[in-house]
């Protein structure tokens, strides 16, 4: 498994020969990437603030993953994605995307889209990605992707997300002021119990400037073992080959 972060909550994954795009939001300080340069096979949509969704429009003919209201609101907005207008699903539920098995799950934030007309685009969530369809049997070999979307800790790190769908590596927002911060973000990490973590969505706007190596010292802090890498904009982690040493 194959991660790559362009910077705020945008990650390209891929699993085997499936490509998977994450919140696609390309205007941040962190890349220079041409949205149209990626051609994903699947589109995951977090929730639908426009920090997230903001390069939707540029993938048309991309099979879009989200909550049924916020596949209603893209449909709508940026045309059809597929015949059967993207793939609606919802919180718990698991969808076989390709070669990636793509959980749901809880995030806590809010999911207004157009407060003009009050649209909302369900509950926001995270997404737990893997190579194996996920069971109460451990599995050693499996890979497994933790995007948290916009959220604060919550105790569903703790009680569901690490002991049953088994991170390996986790993005957690550490921004503050919008999501939980670099102290919160940390012990996110020692629940989840994970082998890498990775901090996102900060530096993009004023409000939610940090210093990323703060995250990693409250890692530490927490007694927390996991791997902190603090990526570059269009820096790419191979979980697979790192997870070999």
């Amino acid at each position: 498994m194959e991660l790559t972060w362009y910077g705020h909550s945008t990650w390209h994954v891929t699993v085997g020969d499936t490509d998977l795009l994450i919140d696609p939001f390309f205007d941040n300080p962190k890349t220079d990437t041409d949205p149209e340069e990626l051609d994903p096979d699947y589109l995951l949509l977090t929730h639908g603030h426009a920090d997230h969704i903001g390069d939707v429009d540029r993938y048309e003919g991309t099979t879009l993953v989200a909550t049924p209201e916020l596949v209603g609101y893209c449909n709508d907005e940026f045309g059809e994605y597929n015949a059967v207008g993207g793939m609606g699903m919802n919180i718990g539920g698991t969808v076989e995307c390709g070669d990636a098995f793509v959980t749901m799950v809880r995030a806590d934030h809010t999911n207004g889209i157009d407060t003009s007309y009050g649209a909302t685009g369900g509950m926001p969530a995270g997404f737990v990605i893997s190579d194996t369809k996920p069971t109460q049997v451990s599995d050693e070999e499996s890979e497994t992707f933790y995007h948290a979307g916009d959220t604060s800790l919550m105790v569903e790190m703790r009680e569901v997300i690490g002991p049953f769908l088994e991170p390996d590596a986790v993005a957690l927002p550490i921004g503050d002021h919008f999501t939980m911060g670099p102290a919160q973000a940390a012990i996110a990490v020692d629940w989840l119990d994970a082998d890498f973590a990775f901090p996102m969505h900060y530096d993009t706007f004023p409000p939610i400037e940090q210093d990323p190596e703060d995250f990693a010292k409250e890692v530490d802090a927490v007694g927390c073992d996991a791997d902190v890498r603090v990526l570059e904009g269009e820096e790419s982690f191979d979980l697979t080959e790192e997870s070999s040493y």
